[in-house]
């Protein structure tokens, strides 16, 4: 599955943006909260997307079932 690669690119490059963030001794700290909130839920669905397609791929649906994805979350 392309979009599994492409999450996996996309948290990389979130997680090297939090890095470059956490580095950056310019930033006062309630400041780096404040930039790294976002970053961190973008990354948390992301987290969940891929977790959801690994899934998905690993445990096909039959045809013309809903999928039900959502009962094997743990929230």
């Amino acid at each position: 599955m392309n979009s599994i690669k492409y999450i996996d690119n996309a948290l990389k490059e979130l997680d090297d943006e939090v890095q470059k963030i956490l580095l950056d001794w310019s930033i006062p700290l309630n400041e780096k909260d404040n930039l790294m909130l976002p970053i961190l839920r973008v990354k948390k669905v992301l987290d969940q997307t891929k977790e959801d397609l690994t899934y998905l791929k690993e445990n096909p649906p039959t045809p013309n079932q809903p999928c039900g994805i959502s009962k094997y979350r743990e929230e």
